[in-house]
Parts: C-alpha cells; structure tokens; sequence
C-alpha cells in the first residue's frame, strides 16, 4: 500500500485516545466519537496524552463520519460490543482506507467486513492508560499492539508491516504477523479466565492469580482453567504464539519465574487513578438491582470454588480443591 498520511480513530475512550494522540503527532489524525460534547471538546482543547509519553496533538472530532473527510486507515478502537454498529456509522465511508480492529477475543474483523469492503487488520494490544477525562489520557502501560491480515480479507503483510512501522513512528509499540491467529489465542485464553475470575472473585489482578503454594491458593484455580483454553486451541488446531501460563520461553502472559504476578490491567490503573472499571459498574448494578440494599453479596460468608473432572481439565484425580477466600 502507499504511505498512511490519514488515519480516523472510531472510539475515544482510553485505547482510542492513545492511538489517536499518537498518531496525531505524526499524520492527519481524526477521531468519530458518540457524543457531540466530547466532539466539541476535542475541537477546541486537543487531546493531551500523558505519562509514558508526553503530547498534546489536534484532531478533527465529530458524531458525523461526513464531516471528517477520507482516510487512509481506519482504526476500530470501540468495546467488542459496539463493533457492528461502529462499522454500520462508517457503512459508505472511507472507501479508500484499510481497517484495523483492535479488540480482545475472536470475530471482530467480520463484524467489520459486514459493512464495507475495506482491506481488514486484525490486531490485539496490550497498552492500556487511565482516561482522566475527554480531552486527557495517561499512558500507563507500553507494551505492543499485535497485527496481522485478517485471513478472510484483501489486506496483506506488507499493508499490515506498513501500519505496524507507522504506529512505532508515533511513539507506541507494535510487532506484525503475518497470521495474527494464534497470538489472538493466546490473549483470549488468558483473558477469558483472569478477567472472568476477577469479575467474580472483586479482585484486582494480583500475584494470588499465580500462587499455588497451598491447596487454597487461586493459582490452582487459574492454571486449570488455562490448561483447558489450551486443550481447547489445540483441538481447533491452534499453536499458540505464547504460552499463556509463562511456562515456555519468552515469557508468556502470566509472569511466575522468580516473580510471581500479573502485568498490570487497565482495572487496576482506573482503581489507582479513583476511576471505576466497567467490573465496578457491573457489580453496583449487581448489588443495587440484586436486592442486597448495596452490601456484597456473600461477603460475609466464606464460600468456595470447586475444580473437578472435566474437558481440558489437568486435575484428573475428580477431587475438589476448595479456595478460600470471598466469593460475591
């Protein structure tokens, strides 16, 4: 493809707003928000960036994908929930850009395809910042976005190697495949058991995620979950790009050699910031709507998790391993 000197951001919450201060230093950079407010602050204050990077960057902002003109990439920054109607806003635009969805998990990209005939990127990332408010983002952890062409798609690795090189040319981090498959696996699997364990559990992501030196350590609970994500890839065929579990080298996602622990999460940063997380939303719905008069629910009482026989599962044995700490 030619050289990138547009790019449109769809979504200015916190990883829309890190693209698009970022880019914005280095090519003409526009954002498609939802609400005309936040347009209207972008208008008039710009977007400042801050921690890891220090910018303050223009950017054209509106509700209305007519009035930003082309662009030569697209970058569908919303939650997985709001990829569909993100792309049916852009249903007509942009004929010329290729699109990159950046969200966890699997199927965004033809959520996208369903509405344009764009040239598809998949990419997953792993920075996440603080959004202190519509015209400021703190950029807390710098590590890389993964991309590759979306194999049901028209977009190459060249395209994908030229995103890739102006993404690293504004100042974040960001490594091309040419299959993005198997490194997406790797982050479903380990997002799909830390995000939901720590939705029921109300813990940040913490070092108990990883300790298994007693039988009641939630580690166990952890490892044998991603055990059976694992099983689960290897049945689809799926060689993972890393092992989630850390157990192989580069690492993994799951830190255990020396340093027990998890990489920091954007829950953890908002928590620190004062901030809510979609988790603190959800469990005040949860509490506010569950009859519970705000209280925890459960907190009061010591409950348990049981692990027994089944599919994936390591712990071939059938007992159950009780953990004790606080359910809600």
């Amino acid at each position: 493809m030619n050289d990138i000197n547009t790019a449109c951001i769809i979504g200015a919450g916190t990883i829309g707003s890190l693209f698009a201060g970022h880019l914005g230093a280095v090519v003409e950079t526009s954002v498609l928000v939802r609400r005309q407010e936040h347009a209207e602050a972008l208008n008039e204050h710009g977007l400042r960036i801050s921690g890891k990077s220090e910018k303050q960057v223009r950017v054209r902002a509106s509700v209305d994908p007519e009035d930003l003109g082309d662009a030569d990439l697209v970058i569908i920054a919303t939650k997985a929930a709001a990829v569909e109607a993100s792309a049916r806003r852009i249903d007509g635009y942009f004929s010329d850009a290729m699109v990159m969805t950046v969200q966890n998990g699997l199927g965004c990209e033809a959520l996208a395809a369903g509405h344009g005939s764009w040239p598809i990127i998949s990419a997953v990332t792993f920075m996440s910042g603080v959004r202190h408010s519509d015209v400021h983002v703190e950029y807390e952890l710098d590590t890389a976005t993964w991309m590759g062409p979306w194999a049901q798609g028209s977009a190459t690795f060249e395209d994908v190697q030229t995103v890739a090189e102006l993404i690293r040319k504004s100042g974040l981090k960001a490594e091309a495949f040419p299959d993005l498959l198997p490194a997406q696996w790797s982050k479903l699997i380990f997002n799909s058991v830390i995000n939901s364990i720590a939705a029921i559990s109300d813990l940040p992501h913490v070092r108990a995620f990883a300790e298994r030196d007693s039988d009641t350590d939630l580690g166990h609970l952890v490892f044998a979950m991603i055990e059976e994500g694992k099983a689960v890839a290897k049945a689809k065929g799926i060689e993972l790009h890393e092992d989630p579990l850390g157990n192989e080298p580069g690492g993994g996602a799951l830190r255990t050699n020396g340093r027990r622990g998890l990489r920091p999460c954007a829950v953890n940063a908002r928590r620190r910031a004062g901030k809510k997380s979609d988790r603190d939303r959800l469990d005040y719905r949860r509490h506010s709507q569950g009859g519970t008069s705000g209280r925890r629910i459960g907190a009061h009482k010591r409950n348990s998790l049981s692990i027994g026989k089944g599919p994936g599962s390591e712990l071939g044995s059938g007992k159950q391993r009780t953990f004790g700490w606080r359910m809600i």
